[in-house]
């Protein structure tokens, strides 16, 4: 079945089609270590996390690129004006720019493992690309279509007639949006900077391109610098969310091509906004979350990571911490049908004749066909929760249980917000003073003392368990 992906820059399907045959190539745009990571970056990342799982259950080779932005990425991304971000940050803190990026990229990372990302398989720092980001920068100049001026060095937006292609801004609209900080030395207001120069930048380098005067790059050649040197000048995929689309995409994709000649990106696509409480996530409205703050309140990244995906990432999602309670309890209902099944396949249930054949490939190929169709993660886990309703109405087989404990492996290895696969017994993971119980109630029943029974049930229940009676004895389970 073939894989049909939103393209932003046609506003429509397009089939895969890498260049080489069987092997895919992505770059996904990553954080700026300037802060802690919030949950609307993380819709974003998980987004591109699945993205790459799916590809690779689909047979493809993948190289995985996301670049750690360090230096350059400024704070007002809509005209390219302001304050670097990571300079910013350093003088609200009194750290340097240098401890700033360590200490959020640490944190970065740290989030990364508690939302069960696969890691990609690069994740270069602007800053270990200098020297790449001045070759792109010394052609540019040399084939005229970049410009000095006072030791800052310009893209001449009006040599690439494309400007403009991808974010759909006519050249009326970009030209608006420049004029609101007025830079007289540009030539053009929507010319973007290539290289700067402050000397109270706490980041500089000596120009790593002739003629240049010492300072730091913008934010826009680090990716492409970086895509190129692991990917080469062509890439398949390229992800962002909708707010990378401009200016940052359309000057990835001016300064590429117009270095290397060629099309730079196959498919382009971008994650829609993360709403909180149905409005902007924003620190004066106090529906702003980090990814600290969720898993402070006692959410799992299983949880949290269950919430940001749920829905396909081209609609808008509402989060909300109903959503992840919903999560919670969604997350649960499958690893209890997981559960069940293990018992089954291992001979602790007596087993049925039900091999379960027409459920399991029943959702293996409604679980395709929804991821194919631009990632329909909804449509995905309506088919996985289809098989959870037929396991629990079946009596399996051995064999027909371990076939739909295959089935949910492969959608947990490509959605991964549910776990491993459930013990056969969790009653081990239960505290110990309700396992304690479990005897005195069986007691109480063989002496036909109910009331005992009934009470020692409902202090098992209070405290979020359940008992479950089998031939093989009462155990407990997560209610």
């Amino acid at each position: 079945m073939p894989i049909r992906l939103h393209n932003s820059l046609t506003r429509s399907l397009a089939e895969l089609q890498p260049r080489t045959p069987g092997q895919v190539t992505m770059y996904h745009c990553g954080p700026t270590v300037y802060s802690s990571p919030h949950i609307g970056n993380f819709r974003s990342f998980l987004f591109a996390d699945v993205l790459r799982r799916f590809v690779e259950d689909q047979g493809y080779r993948v190289t995985q690129v996301m670049n750690v932005t360090d230096v350059g990425h400024l704070t007002l991304d809509d005209i390219e004006g302001g304050e670097d971000k990571m300079e910013a940050a350093s003088r609200k803190t009194g750290k340097t720019a240098w401890d700033i990026a360590k200490q959020y990229e640490a944190e970065f990372h740290d989030c990364q493992h508690k939302l069960h990302v696969r890691l990609p398989h690069h994740m270069p720092r602007a800053t270990d690309f200098i020297a790449q980001m001045g070759s792109i920068i010394d052609d540019l100049l040399q084939k005229g279509v970049a410009y000095q001026a006072n030791g800052n060095v310009y893209f001449e937006v009006a040599r690439f007639p494309g400007y403009g292609k991808l974010s759909g801004k006519v050249l009326d609209e970009l030209e608006s949006g420049a004029r609101v900080a007025v830079n007289d030395e540009k030539k053009d207001p929507r010319d973007f900077a290539l290289w700067k120069t402050d000397q109270k930048h706490q980041m500089q380098w000596d120009a790593p391109f002739r003629g240049g005067a010492r300072g730091f790059p913008g934010w826009h050649i680090e990716c492409s610098a970086m895509s190129m040197h692991y990917l080469g000048p062509q890439i398949d995929i390229h992800t962002g969310g909708e707010d990378n689309m401009f200016p940052h995409h359309e000057c990835e994709i001016a300064q590429t091509e117009a270095h290397t000649g060629k099309q730079f990106v196959g498919i382009w696509m971008h994650a829609r906004h993360l709403l909180v409480d149905g409005t902007k996530m924003s620190k004066s409205l106090g529906n702003f979350f980090t990814v600290a703050d969720i898993l402070g309140k006692g959410y799992s990244g299983l949880e949290l990571r269950y919430a940001l995906i749920r829905v396909q990432y081209r609609q808008a999602l509402n989060f909300t911490l109903q959503g992840l309670d919903e999560a919670r309890a969604a997350i649960g209902r499958v690893q209890q049908g997981r559960q069940r099944l293990v018992r089954f396949r291992d001979g602790l249930e007596r087993a049925g004749s039900d091999d379960l054949a027409t459920a399991v490939a029943a959702a293996n190929e409604a679980f395709t066909a929804a991821m194919s169709e631009d990632l329909n993660v909804s449509e995905a886990l309506a088919a996985l929760s289809g098989l959870v309703n037929a396991g629990n109405r079946a009596q399996p087989s051995a064999v027909g249980a371990k076939s739909a404990l295959a089935a949910f492996a492969r959608f947990e290895d490509v959605l991964g917000c549910f776990g491993p696969e459930p013990k056969a017994d969790a009653t081990g993971d239960a505290p110990a003073e309700l396992v304690a119980l479990l005897p005195q109630r069986t007691a109480a029943k063989k002496a036909k003392d109910f009331a005992t029974a009934d009470r020692i049930r409902d202090q098992i229940a209070a405290a979020g368990w359940k008992i479950v009676d089998a031939p093989s004895g009462s155990r407990l389970e997560k209610a």
